[in-house]
């Protein structure tokens, strides 16, 4: 996968940044952390500006996360009611919490976006609960671009410092994002198993 991503890379250039992690937010099995830091190899390279490349995968990342936002607004969740109602018991969730995450949602809701748009595995999905939940359009792009920008941010000078080393990042990080996919795994499986409506409707 790693040879497309560097051609891409260097004959799209910041556009190519741009797009590669427009994609990987609506396809996740394309890796951010594989895109910047070949992006920011490049910048050490001084073939691009590193500020440069950060400031294209953060708003490529960023059109991707609203665009999941839209669709799930769009959705609002009133017409996921019935959804909830006959496939609760796969999502482990009845009506009851979806209104109390909602009032969660209102006080944690940017804690949940910007802590979430770091976590390896899980970013992409952050846009539609919030979307769902009608996180104000404001709240959510600030709190999303700030932790995209971290996230795109370390990968990137993480390629940049390390130079033609950077397949070091995938080492350790990839590892991690397994993990976390794991856990989330288990932790579904958990609920299924275990999971009681608590309401009738």
């Amino acid at each position: 996968m790693s040879e497309w991503i560097i051609r891409m890379v260097e004959q799209a250039g910041y556009f190519g940044v741009f797009l590669l992690m427009f994609l990987e937010t609506v396809f996740p099995p394309i890796p951010s952390e594989v895109i910047m830091p070949l992006a920011g190899l490049q910048a050490a390279k001084g073939e691009m500006s590193l500020w440069a490349v950060i400031a294209s995968g953060t708003a490529g990342a960023m059109a991707g996360n609203y665009m999941w936002y839209g669709i799930a607004r769009w959705i609002g969740i009133e017409r996921f009611k019935p959804f909830i109602k006959r496939y609760g018991r796969w999502l482990t969730l009845d009506w009851s919490e979806i209104e109390r995450a909602e009032e969660q949602f209102d006080k944690r809701g940017a804690a949940f976006v910007f802590v979430g748009r770091m976590l390896p595995s899980v970013r992409s999905l952050v846009s539609i609960p919030a979307g769902l939940l009608a996180m104000k359009q404001p709240r959510f792009l600030i709190w999303s671009a700030l932790g995209t920008a971290g996230w795109t941010a370390a990968l990137a000078v993480g390629g940049f410092v390390l130079g033609r080393q950077y397949a070091d990042i995938e080492k350790y990080v990839g590892p991690i994002s397994i993990a976390v996919i794991g856990f989330i795994l288990v932790g579904y499986v958990y609920r299924v198993v275990t999971w009681k409506p608590k309401t009738a409707g």
